[in-house]
């Protein structure tokens, strides 16, 4: 069973990710960079080149095309606005949504262009995190709030959690 991890964007989930592959001896699959070795080229160019919609098409293209069955899978951000995608991870493994603030996320974020952060023209990061939340809610087995400063009691939620199911 694989842990797919959903949230947004600076949540921690290629740290922690790296993290909880390492406890459970499970690969450790990133995949923003599966999009960026697809594409040859980095997230917020690839938005820039193809527009929002070009990069979502191939961000659910990259997600449906995972299949390992014992890795931990950072996803991207947008990655819930692939229905396909997203109903794909789920029968991989169990969805765990990192949840932070708005607040949080604002403090963290820093250069969201050049991170490759999926936001809508008229979108302002509040809207773009109130519609996210109700997605990651939507396609989440379990929501683990995000310690802040603590990763080990975030990895242990995490891990309880797996244990438990």
């Amino acid at each position: 069973m694989s842990v797919i991890l959903i949230g947004m964007p600076s949540c921690g989930k290629s740290t922690l990710g790296v993290l909880l592959a390492k406890k459970l001896g499970y690969r450790f699959i990133d995949s923003d960079l599966l999009i960026q070795e697809k594409e040859g080229m980095l997230l917020h160019d690839i938005i820039e080149q193809k527009g929002i919609d070009g990069f979502l098409k191939v961000e659910n293209e990259v997600n449906c095309s995972i299949t390992d069955m014992l890795a931990v899978i950072s996803t991207g951000g947008s990655a819930v606005y692939g229905k396909e995608a997203m109903e794909h991870l789920a029968t991989l493994g169990k969805i765990v949504y990192l949840k932070i603030s708005c607040q949080t996320m604002l403090e963290r974020l820093g250069d969201y262009v050049h991170r490759g952060v999926v936001l809508p023209e008229g979108y302002t990061l509040e809207d773009m995190y109130n519609e996210r939340s109700v997605l990651y809610e939507r396609y989440a087995d379990v929501v683990t709030e995000v310690c802040d400063g603590d990763i080990t009691a975030t990895l242990e939620q995490i891990c309880a959690y797996i244990v438990e199911k």
